[in-house]
């Protein structure tokens, strides 16, 4: 009858107790990992908040403010009354790894144009990061048409104003930090808006640093969104990966905010229409209007045109022709007659059958 019981006992404890053991062992080597990396990282300026106060502070996550690859954004307030902005990081595998970016990305920053992460929560797979609030939003929500909505209209001097602190932003990024941080997702979407409109980079779940030093980096895999991604970043045959990726990816968003729509839609009415920057090339060579369906001035005709001729520098094909985001500052606020006319995008705009 002993030996019946004792039986018992180890069955219960293989099958009910052992199992979860396993399970807790390896939370425990993950989150002593993401501990270990918070020592060495160091979020100093950054407080550590305990899940039960993100709760607090967020109102029970009420008020959702998006929704990005990674998590959810929800707006909340410090308990000095500061208004702050939250991303609860999801349960997906690579979460740590948009943890751990975020925070050693932002970290070594301080910059007017780089968001602020005033704090961040870990508790197991509980991750959250705590932003300061911007008040406009991301940039999308400003250039984007969709369809018959109406959407509050930037001028194009707040454009202009917007592309130069972005870039000032990435040259921070690229120049100004004893670690090189390269960004590797430029887009509107993660460019946010204060109350001034003043432009802060955000978003550094892609984010991956390197030595000054070093000009090409090794990547085992793509990074960034489509439509954005430099072409080196699919095929090495273009050339290694490097800040000059995220000039490409800046580019791209120059030539977005001028024509205020995707640098590809398949819903217009010509194929020569379809990809934009061959589109605005095009009217930059013949001396045409870049945005027919507007009345400009002179002057934002000017910004129009100077902002397209970087943006189309920026996306050329090898990252050697393209200019280093110092260049791109020095171009931007340069006279406008001394920039050159950029050779024509390689790439071709998809095929199809005009309408």
């Amino acid at each position: 009858m002993g030996v019946f019981i004792i039986c018992i006992i180890v069955c219960c404890f293989r099958y009910k107790l052992f199992t979860p053991l396993i399970r807790c062992c390896l939370t425990t080597k993950n989150d002593q990992d993401i501990e270990a990396f918070l020592k060495v990282h160091g979020a100093v300026s950054q407080k550590r908040y305990k899940f039960a106060e993100v709760k607090k502070m967020t109102n029970s996550l009420k008020v959702k403010l998006g929704q990005g690859g990674f998590g959810a954004v929800y707006k909340g307030q410090l308990p000095s009354g500061i208004p702050v902005a939250v991303k609860l990081l999801n349960g997906s595998k690579r979460n740590g790894e948009e943890f751990m970016n975020e925070v050693a990305s932002i970290s070594r920053t301080s910059h007017v144009n780089i968001v602020s992460l005033l704090g961040f929560c870990f508790e197991g797979s509980k991750k959250a990061l705590i932003y300061e609030f911007m008040a406009n939003g991301s940039l999308e929500k400003f250039i984007y048409k969709r369809g018959t909505e109406t959407i509050t209209s930037l001028s194009w001097e707040n454009l202009y104003q917007i592309s130069i602190g972005t870039a000032r932003g990435l040259e921070y990024l690229h120049r100004g930090c004893n670690t090189r941080i390269l960004h590797f997702d430029i887009k509107p979407h993660n460019i946010l808006l204060d109350e001034n409109l003043c432009p802060k980079i955000s978003d550094f779940g892609l984010a991956k640093l390197c030595p000054r030093k070093e000009s090409i980096i090794s990547m085992a895999d793509t990074r960034g969104t489509m439509g954005y991604v430099a072409p080196e970043m699919c095929n090495r045959q273009f050339g290694g990966v490097s800040h000059k990726s995220d000039v490409y990816s800046y580019g791209m968003m120059l030539l977005e905010m001028v024509g205020g729509r995707k640098n590809i839609d398949a819903e217009v009415s010509h194929t020569s229409e379809i990809y934009f920057p061959h589109l605005v090339h095009k009217r930059l060579a013949l001396d045409k209007d870049l945005r027919p369906d507007e009345v400009m001035s002179t002057e934002e005709n000017e910004i129009a045109k100077r902002m397209s001729i970087v943006g189309l520098w920026c996306i050329q094909t090898f990252p050697n022709d393209r200019p280093t985001m110092s260049k791109v500052v020095d171009m931007l606020e340069g006279n406008i007659n001394f920039l050159e006319m950029p050779p024509k995008p390689m790439f071709s705009s998809p095929t199809r059958s005009d309408s």
